[in-house]
């Protein structure tokens, strides 16, 4: 009986032993590092030093749930605040399959080149089970990830609309305190994070692939109205006709749509990040319209607006995170659901039950 356990393909070891790259005594200082007690005064010094694993630790703070945590990363985010809004903030979109990591790992590499500091912020689909990162971002960006000026954090999305984890907003402010001049934001593309992504970027780029009914599927009027940019990939070899075909026809639709308010007309850009044609005229692109946006004071305009609707924004994420975590509230809609399993209350009456309940608490 014991043989044939000690065979089967789900029999577990004990545990994992210690790579040989890293020491015993190099474990032990990672787990004590891990447990001493977050000291945000120290912890800002070190992100303005661009010290990434700083950065990374204050990331992981903010990501936290836990309401001990809030203090420390209320007091992180004032003390990087002098030291951000210094970037261009691009967000990157489009349906999964489209290329948006290679897209992201090849235009990263290229304003490295150029001298620029790199943050990539990638918003993963999280595991409905585990809740964590199922995709991997910094597995799917090998050469960008080596680059001593670049930095990637894959996040899990969780419950947050369209895919945006909630966090995403404070961890840019982050990044640019460590003097990441250049912030790539990547969407899960699913269909319902476009808006929120608008809200926290200078620049939308919207990702679209030719020949696979995509650009029908682009015409939207709510897509198209809020991309700065349209640029379609893997636009190479056999796909370069219908690529030339799928940019006329956006071009075409997007002649339909009123004039914006930033006085920017959207363009449509051919490229193919998996032999890195197209990413400069797409950096230029970029680079012309963050002068023209300066220029006619629109880029400070729209993070004005941007921050109006973070407030809003965060004042409903922390009531509804307070209304939840509340003990009574837990009891009294275990027992509301069931009430409504046997029909003996309504949605709305039960809502209205536990509404005024907090208001009690």
């Amino acid at each position: 009986m014991t043989q044939k356990k000690k065979d089967s393909a789900l029999h577990e070891t004990p545990g994992v032993s210690l790579p040989k790259s890293v020491s015993a005594k190099s474990a032990e200082r990672i787990k004590n590092l891990r447990k001493k007690k977050v000291d945000p005064k120290e912890l800002v010094e070190q992100i303005i030093k661009g010290n990434k694993t700083a950065l990374s630790r204050a990331i992981t703070l903010v990501e936290s749930l836990q309401i001990k945590h809030q203090d420390d990363v209320n007091a992180i985010i004032e003390g990087c605040l002098p030291y951000a809004n210094k970037s261009i903030r691009i967000g990157i979109t489009g349906v999964p399959g489209v290329g948006k990591s290679t897209f992201i790992e090849a235009f990263g590499n290229y304003l490295i080149s150029l001298g620029k500091k790199v943050a990539v912020l990638a918003v993963d689909p999280s595991s409905s089970v585990s809740h964590g990162s199922i995709l991997g971002d910094k597995t799917r960006m090998e050469e960008l990830v080596k680059q001593e000026n670049a930095f990637i954090r894959p996040t899990p999305s969780g419950d947050s609309l369209g895919g945006v984890a909630q966090k995403t907003r404070e961890s840019i402010i982050l990044c640019e305190a460590a003097g990441f001049d250049t912030i790539l934001i990547e969407t899960v593309g699913v269909g319902q994070s476009e808006t929120m992504v608008h809200s926290m970027t200078d620049f939308f780029l919207l990702l679209k692939l030719a020949g696979a009914g995509d650009e029908l599927q682009g015409i939207k009027r709510g897509i198209m109205e809020m991309a700065d940019a349209i640029v379609i990939n893997k636009s190479d070899g056999e796909n370069r006709k219908p690529a030339e075909q799928a940019k006329s026809e956006f071009r075409k639709a997007l002649h339909l749509y009123p004039e914006t308010e930033s006085g920017w007309k959207p363009k449509v850009k051919l490229a193919s990040a998996l032999h890195q044609q197209g990413i400069e005229e797409i950096w230029e692109m970029i680079v012309t319209y963050e002068k023209m946006v300066k220029e006619n004071q629109f880029f400070q305009h729209k993070r004005q607006e941007q921050n109006k609707f973070w407030l809003l924004q965060t004042i409903n994420d922390r009531l509804k995170a307070n209304f939840y975590q509340q003990e009574e509230i837990k009891i009294q809609l275990k027992q509301q659901l069931k009430a409504i399993e046997n029909n003996e209350t309504t949605p709305f009456v039960a809502a209205n039950f536990l509404l005024n309940l907090a208001k009690d608490l």
